[in-house]
């Protein structure tokens, strides 16, 4: 196969110990992680599965945390070989990861923003980070004393948002999504005289709901509660448009060129891992990559495109295809 010769020495010693055991390496590639680079990657498995030999590989939806958790519990067919991420990996989830004798390769697939949506027919909502975080922070200050949040309708922030109940349907904390929130809404929007480690607190008195790893559940909740708000990442309001629209952030509308050109203020990057002892070990491993990090994938006219994915510039695509091919352990930041 093409990418045979990266099979590394630590791949063989897996095979070896699975033979040893009596077990047989897996012959389907396993991929958790990221509901919101899950359709990307469900895409590229199709076509993986379509256009080669190799089964179509099993992507499941479990949070960018808890995958990359699932991730890092170490080397055997009982562990994903890839988990995708709507953040990076963090410095103590490499350690673990090295400390179960797991390497990942890091490969930076592309950009996303997060957006504030609702119904079509709801009310349009222009809105800055500072309104968002008063909404759903879980302490505010008001008249100079931090206060538990006592807002209860977006019109009590700003007379200029909907006389409506604050009511946001978001990711849970094992989600990527929802770490990426934290740091690009929350953290930055923060109100001076909270305590910096409270600023990422989110309100629990029902103003906010955790609406689990299913996006696609909170589009239809937002279809049956036109008042009500969700939080997910921009390829889902790009495949939703019929049904949703986005707000407003910091007077930039969440559209594909504004994220692409850095102008929309709450985006971020997406990834996968690979887990380097599985190359050479499960079958398929390298090809999918390849697939993935194939220009008719994800470049600027790819497929990914269509699914919402706003590419890499083109420097970037190459320099993390060639860490794929060259199996390059991703560094502590």
């Amino acid at each position: 196969m093409k990418f045979a010769h990266f099979a590394s020495a630590a791949a063989i010693l897996v095979a070896s110990s699975l033979a040893a055991t009596g077990a047989q390496a897996r012959d389907q590639i396993s991929i958790v992680g990221s509901s919101t680079v899950f359709p990307f990657a469900t895409a590229v498995a199709e076509r993986f599965g379509q256009t080669t030999d190799f089964p179509t590989p099993v992507v499941e939806s479990t949070g960018s945390g808890g995958g990359l958790k699932l991730f890092c519990e170490g080397v055997g067919e009982g562990t994903p070989d890839i988990t995708n991420a709507s953040r990076r990996i963090k410095n103590k989830e490499i350690d673990k990861c090295n400390d179960n004798g797991v390497t990942p390769v890091e490969v930076k697939v592309g950009f996303d923003g997060i957006v504030l949506s609702n119904a079509k027919s709801g009310p349009s909502m222009t809105i800055s980070r500072e309104q968002i975080f008063m909404a759903l922070a879980k302490n505010v200050v008001v008249d100079g004393a931090v206060v538990a949040n006592p807002y209860t309708s977006w019109s009590e922030i700003d007379p200029s948002l909907p006389a409506e109940p604050i009511e946001v349907l978001g990711p849970p904390p094992t989600s990527g999504t929802r770490d990426a929130f934290v740091e690009l809404v929350m953290e930055e929007a923060c109100q001076e005289g909270i305590e910096e480690d409270a600023c990422s607190e989110i309100r629990e008195d029902g103003a906010f709901i955790d609406a689990g790893e299913n996006d696609n559940l909170i589009v239809q909740k937002l279809e049956a509660n036109p008042a009500a708000f969700g939080i997910f990442g921009f390829s889902f309001l790009d495949q939703n448009a019929d049904k949703i629209k986005g707000a407003n952030v910091d007077g930039v509308e969440p559209t594909f060129d504004a994220i692409a050109d850095g102008d929309y203020p709450v985006s971020r990057s997406l990834y996968f891992y690979i887990k380097k002892e599985h190359v050479g070990v499960v079958p398929g491993i390298m090809e999918y990559a390849a697939e993935f990090t194939n220009e008719n994938t994800w470049g600027d006219e790819g497929y990914l495109t269509e699914k919402g994915l706003i590419p890499l510039p083109e420097a970037d695509r190459a320099k993390f295809k060639a860490d794929v091919e060259g199996l390059v352990a991703a560094q502590k930041m």
